[in-house]
């Protein structure tokens, strides 16, 4: 891995030299961690004329799953605590002879910017901006059998959640046990905070869990994911509960269902984000639901849950393979409950087969 972080210190480092800086600071801990490995919390990355840094408040952490920086980049750390990393990285900066510093502008706090102009006031500091998370959007292999390993975890905690005796349990209690599941299978942790919906909740984007108990003929929608290595994916699916599904829930499941199929087949390389939010979207409006959809029908995932590309109406660029996101459109019918169904896929060419299906948990309305 350690050749892999180098080649990517690489290529922001080009596009820093073609803006006009020869050194970056970084700060913000997803891009720490794609351009250092898994650093110690709080740490930055510094990249320097001479030299590129770790700059950390202490040691690693003994919870840190066994990962590791890179071990080919120095470490500094920090000699009492206090201290803020990206101060020191800004007056090692000055010390490599640096007169211009590319910073994270959209992660300082302005506290913390004027902090790094007062330590090295002969810096220039200019804005790094979306220069890392444009790096990340465009997966490895090895990213890829990351979030492919997530996913594999996080359709068996679920696909053994089904197999239990579900009426008469609160969402606070089957959320709270696909999360332990998921580690038991190997997961770091939890993706995000498990949402567990059942009846009227059912079928709402990031509820959640309440001591509401699972009752007979109620939709139960769930959304959870792994963490797995740092990386992030995301499994959503919704089911009937105990009686064979009412004329009504198969209808809205039916749709649901049509506008995801509709947004995973647009996943192709050069594909407009915004034609894939089209595609699920227009399902849903000609059948009458055009008030109260989420803003956007799927998102990147990665080492953040939720990251770019965002495939809404209004977003700019274009899918590239070995992309992966999400396709989750959904319906909620106030005091009713409703259907949202959720996969990770990684965008690829149709020669290699299509959109590969990372989380491949039935996606048929079960009874349960």
């Amino acid at each position: 891995m350690s050749e892999v972080y180098a080649t990517r210190r690489a290529r922001l480092r080009d596009r820093c030299q073609a803006s006009g800086s020869a050194s970056a600071l970084v700060s913000r801990p997803a891009n720490v961690r794609y351009l250092a490995g898994a650093a110690p919390a709080g740490s930055v990355l510094l990249l320097g004329r001479r030299e590129d840094l770790l700059v950390s408040p202490g040691p690693q952490d003994d919870r840190s799953h066994g990962a590791r920086p890179d071990d080919r980049l120095r470490q500094h750390l920090l000699e009492g605590p206090g201290g803020d990393p990206a101060v020191a990285a800004a007056d090692l900066a000055a010390a490599q002879d640096a007169d211009v510093l590319a910073v994270e502008e959209h992660h300082l706090t302005v506290t913390r910017h004027r902090a790094l102009a007062s330590v090295a006031p002969r810096l220039r500091l200019t804005d790094l901006g979306s220069a890392v998370e444009q790096l990340r959007v465009v997966k490895d292999e090895e990213e890829i059998s990351c979030l492919r390993i997530g996913a594999e975890i996080a359709d068996q905690a679920l696909g053994e959640l089904l197999e239990s005796i579900l009426v008469g349990r609160t969402e606070r209690h089957l959320a709270l046990e696909l999360e332990r599941r998921l580690v038991d299978h190997g997961a770091d942790g939890p993706a995000f905070r498990t949402s567990v919906a059942t009846g009227p909740n059912a079928g709402r984007r990031g509820h959640r869990p309440t001591d509401r108990r699972v009752e007979e003929g109620d939709f139960l929608s769930v959304c959870l994911g792994a963490a797995y290595h740092g990386y992030r994916c995301e499994i959503g699916r919704t089911f009937v509960i105990g009686t064979s599904p009412a004329d009504w829930q198969i209808e809205l499941y039916d749709l649901v269902f049509a506008a995801q199929r509709a947004g995973r087949e647009g996943l192709v390389p050069g594909a407009a984000y915004r034609d894939v939010d089209r595609a699920a979207r227009q399902v849903l409006h000609s059948a009458g639901y055009a008030e109260g959809l989420e803003p956007v029908m799927g998102h990147g995932v990665g080492l953040e849950i939720d990251e770019d590309p965002q495939l809404a109406p209004s977003s700019m660029g274009k899918l590239d393979a070995c992309v992966p996101v999400t396709v989750e459109p959904g319906v909620h019918l106030p005091g009713r409950g409703g259907v949202r169904i959720d996969d990770t896929l990684v965008v690829r060419p149709e020669a290699d087969g299509g959109p590969e299906l990372l989380t491949i948990t039935t996606k048929e309305l079960l009874a349960l």
